[in-house]
């Protein structure tokens, strides 16, 4: 695609801004079948038209509406759904000739068109503005672009998505303070847990210790009192023992 030039003269006394697109690799007659199509239609029906149309030139042409677009917002400070399409024309461009050989040594000429497009945007007065505004107020709609309408439902969804990210990072954020609160509470309370635990377990331990220490106590005791009484019983009987020894001596 050749390089696009851009304008603020007035072309065939139409003021406007312009966009042109030189050598075209399509037919004159061919860039002139889309443009009868957008000629006089707003910026933004104009595009929709383009997207719609399966000609291929299409797609080109609806490229140097946008230039003529961009250029009118850049240069001139004109929004887009101010403008309209006031003058498209397509001038023939140069002809490459080639051949193509065909029978009995004969040759064909080949001749591929080309065509220099242009196109001037215009800017709707107020009144029109006013009566344009009106009629898509009526119909439920605010703008004839269906590209800028798409891009508004775009960015709407976005900032809604972007809402509930946020929300849900809140959410999860609570969510997480209030489990780690919980977590910390839980292991606080089996941590004291595990000292009472421990603490009775100890308590335990002495008493079972002092218990044994009674128990090794009054089995000592036992134990003593025992040994006394056989002592006692040895010395009785050893006693006894003695008297009947001298007793046998004194009968002899």
């Amino acid at each position: 695609m050749a390089a696009i030039t851009y304008d603020e003269r007035k072309t065939n006394e139409r003021p406007g801004v312009r966009a042109q697109h030189r050598y075209a690799r399509m037919s004159a007659y061919k860039a002139r079948q889309v443009l009868d199509l957008i000629r006089g239609l707003p910026v933004g029906e104009a595009r929709n038209l383009l997207q719609l149309s399966e000609r291929s030139a299409a797609r080109t042409i609806a490229k140097v509406l946008d230039s003529a677009v961009a250029n009118a917002a850049n240069n001139n400070d004109i929004p887009p759904d101010e403008l309209f399409v006031a003058a498209c024309y397509a001038d023939e461009g140069p002809t490459l000739k080639r051949w193509r050989p065909r029978a009995r040594g004969r040759a064909t000429r080949i001749r591929k068109r080309t065509c220099h497009i242009t196109v001037i945007v215009g800017r709707y007065s107020p009144e029109e503005l006013d009566r344009m505004r009106a009629r898509l107020a009526e119909k439920g709609r605010a703008t004839t672009d269906a590209a800028a309408a798409r891009a508004r439902r775009v960015a709407r969804s976005r900032a809604k998505q972007a809402e509930q990210e946020a929300e849900s990072e809140e959410t999860e954020a609570t969510t997480d303070e209030a489990t780690e609160a919980t977590q910390a509470e839980a292991t606080e309370e089996v941590t004291e847990g595990t000292f009472a635990e421990d603490a009775e377990a100890s308590a335990d331990e002495a008493t079972t210790d002092e218990a044994t220490d009674e128990a090794s106590a009054e089995e000592a005791a036992a134990d003593g009192a025992e040994e006394a009484e056989a002592a006692a019983e040895d010395g009785a009987a050893a006693g006894d023992d003695a008297g009947e020894d001298t007793e046998t001596g004194k009968d002899d």
